[in-house]
């Protein structure tokens, strides 16, 4: 597992390894998340199991801007739209309805997927970067065995999940306390807080 730093060299080095089908773990605004591409089944499934995550409970995806998440989501009425994207960036992570075509990979058994575009400059960034190689969205999930915490440094992540991953974007996480609020998109419920 290599690690390397958040300079505009690392991300364009973690958005390779993105392209090149490797798993990575990188800071946001809570805890460290996992990413991947979200259309590379091998590499979803890798991190699926590294978590020990059921396929069928679905995955988020981030982007650093919503243009990214269009190929995987349906769009609700305007002002609907209008009061989620006001809700971005930031720890909001709402469940849209998926475009029929959205791999189940990352649905699992719903027919909506969650969606973010983060406040943590990092993640943002790295989206960003991936965008450069053809990519746009990224798998976010924390980086944890299901059901145990997730890591909130670099050094947790190795402590916690040391084989598997191939590349770790050192840097701080936010200060959030908490992993992001899930929000169902079209009745405005909340799922987790």
């Amino acid at each position: 597992m290599r690690s390397i730093g958040t300079s505009s060299f690392g991300l364009r080095l973690a958005a390779q390894a993105i392209a090149a089908g490797e798993l990575i773990a990188y800071p946001t605004e809570a805890v460290y998340g996992l990413g991947c591409d979200p259309l590379d089944a091998r590499a979803v499934r890798r991190i699926l199991a590294i978590k020990h995550r059921p396929e069928h409970k679905g995955l988020i995806l981030i982007a650093a801007e919503l243009d990214a998440l269009w190929p995987f989501i349906l769009p609700l009425e305007p002002a609907r739209m209008a009061e989620i994207q006001a809700s971005w960036p930031g720890p909001n992570t709402w469940l849209l309805p998926a475009r029929p075509d959205t791999p189940p990979w990352l649905t699992g058994a719903h027919e909506t997927i969650a969606v973010r575009i983060p406040g943590h400059p990092i993640a943002r960034a790295l989206c960003a970067a991936w965008s450069g190689y053809g990519g746009g969205a990224l798998v976010s999930t924390s980086a944890n065995i299901a059901a145990r915490p997730p890591a909130r440094s670099a050094l947790e992540v190795r402590r916690r999940l040391p084989a598997g991953l191939d590349l770790i974007l050192t840097a701080h996480c936010g200060g959030s306390p908490r992993p992001s609020i899930i929000r169902d998109a079209r009745s405005g419920q909340v799922l987790r807080s």
